[in-house]
């Protein structure tokens, strides 16, 4: 049995159990975090992603009951697996009948426990190459689309600016194959608002003056695809109502049309801004916020995720060297630092800007600073970092590594065999440089292997 690329967060007091359970789930590849109390395991798995919760019943500061009640109420709740005494059986029935995944009482054997933690794993396979990121928020939204991609609900996509809103919405375009039909996309912020009904929804001829003929809106020419609406914020206040009737009914009139047009594409909204505060001034219909809000999917700004800086400084500089025929190969590693180190108010559009102009200007086959940050040096900003040779090391260990991992797809054995290093030196160089593998090779600062 293999658990690499699994994430198992385990929840037990007891020290020398703790430690044997941690010894053999890292042993089989897991990244196991080891949290001794409930007040710790409730605000770890609040804010974190696992694959798997393994809990005592009894802990110091409460109970695995207590941990697993205030776990449920969050999204994408784990699989939990109860590690009980003889006197706590009932409890863990009860468990069992409220969802949880399986309990084992002490003591058991090794394999039996590997079983039931095998069991429980093997529905949740995880998505082969990353698509949108390899940061642990990115692959989260990854999962996210990927299981509301075949049905049709209204999906809203939030996030700032630049942050890959339409990307998404491609993606889960690209999920409704075999058929997936048009995409059409429409920026609400671009149109005129004396525009926008007559582009939404068409209109017939002669409707106004200038209507010389019939004109399909973007609503019909998506047909059986996805709409696609950007900065759904800023529609007009007489539109949302149009837009309101046209979901609640599935159909629409074109601007001075009798006969009620069908709508078959999904309808996929995205604003960079806060529709509850836009509600409450009274700019954005409540009614409407509720009936494009039954699937939200956050998308982090890039200064949240760095793992996705290099991923996607990366990609993009294969595509836009193919497109441009350049004949730059890479990005140096004080580059390469520097990107990772920027706060990206532009998010991803800012970095394939900055890609995209240093492919095509670059005078070497490797992108420095100065090509990716050309009004750094227009201002006379400098950014000298000294570092010691040790550190330099390390980052450049933990580059390699990670993009070993990466290649690998997070199997610890292929990339150690890529690198040249025994399984154990690597397991030892990413617990002392703080890589995760479970997420491509992700860093979790004062996560316990």
């Amino acid at each position: 049995m293999s658990l690499e690329g699994r994430t198992i967060t385990l929840i037990e007091d007891d020290p020398i159990m703790g430690e044997s359970l941690v010894d053999r789930l890292t042993l089989e590849g897991a990244t196991v975090r080891w949290l001794k109390g409930c007040a710790a395991a409730v605000a770890e798995l609040r804010f974190g992603t696992t694959d798997l919760v393994i809990s005592d019943i009894r802990l110091p500061d409460g109970t695995g009951e207590e941990v697993f009640g205030a776990v449920s109420a969050f999204t994408d709740v784990p699989p939990f697996l109860f590690i009980t005494g003889h006197g706590d059986i009932d409890q863990a029935v009860r468990l069992m009948r409220a969802g949880a995944g399986d309990y084992l009482t002490k003591p058991f054997e090794m394999t039996v426990f590997l079983g039931r933690v095998e069991q429980l794993l093997r529905p949740l396979e995880r998505p082969g190459t990353p698509v949108l990121g390899v940061s642990p928020g990115m692959i989260e939204v990854e999962r996210l689309l990927r299981r509301i991609g075949r049905i049709s609900s209204t999906v809203l996509l939030t996030g700032e600016t630049g942050v890959g809103k339409e990307v998404c919405a491609r993606f889960l375009h690209g999920l409704r194959a075999p058929d997936p039909g048009p995409f059409v996309a429409v920026n609400c912020a671009a149109i005129p608002k004396d525009l926008m009904e007559s582009e939404l929804l068409g209109h017939e001829k002669g409707a106004f003056t200038g209507a010389a003929t019939r004109h399909l809106g973007y609503a019909e020419r998506a047909r059986n695809g996805i709409l696609f609406l950007d900065e759904i914020g800023e529609l007009d206040l007489k539109l949302q109502a149009k837009l309101l009737r046209l979901i609640e009914d599935r159909s629409f009139h074109r601007v001075g049309g009798e006969i009620a047009v069908p709508l078959g594409a999904r309808l996929v909204c995205a604003t960079n801004a806060d529709l509850t505060e836009r509600v409450k001034a009274g700019t954005f219909r409540e009614d409407l916020y509720y009936r494009i809000n039954v699937l939200t999917v956050p998308i982090p700004p890039l200064r949240m995720r760095p793992d996705d800086v290099e991923w996607l400084a990366t990609r993009l500089l294969d595509t836009l060297a193919a497109d441009l025929g350049s004949d730059v190969a890479g990005i140096g590693s004080l580059a390469m630092g520097e990107l990772r180190a920027h706060s990206w108010p532009g998010n991803a559009r800012e970095l394939r800007n900055r890609i995209e102009r240093a492919v095509a200007l670059a005078p070497g086959r490797y992108l420095m600073t100065g090509d990716l940050f050309p009004d750094r040096v227009a201002t006379g900003e400098r950014s000298v970092r000294a570092v010691s040779l040790e550190a330099a090391r390390d980052e450049a260990e933990s580059r390699e590594i990670r993009r070993a991992l990466a290649d690998a797809e997070g199997g610890i054995a292929a990339a150690a065999a890529a690198l040249g290093i025994s399984r154990t030196t690597m397991w030892e160089k990413m617990r002392r440089l703080g890589i995760d593998a479970s997420s491509d090779a992700r860093p979790e600062p004062g996560r316990r292997p």
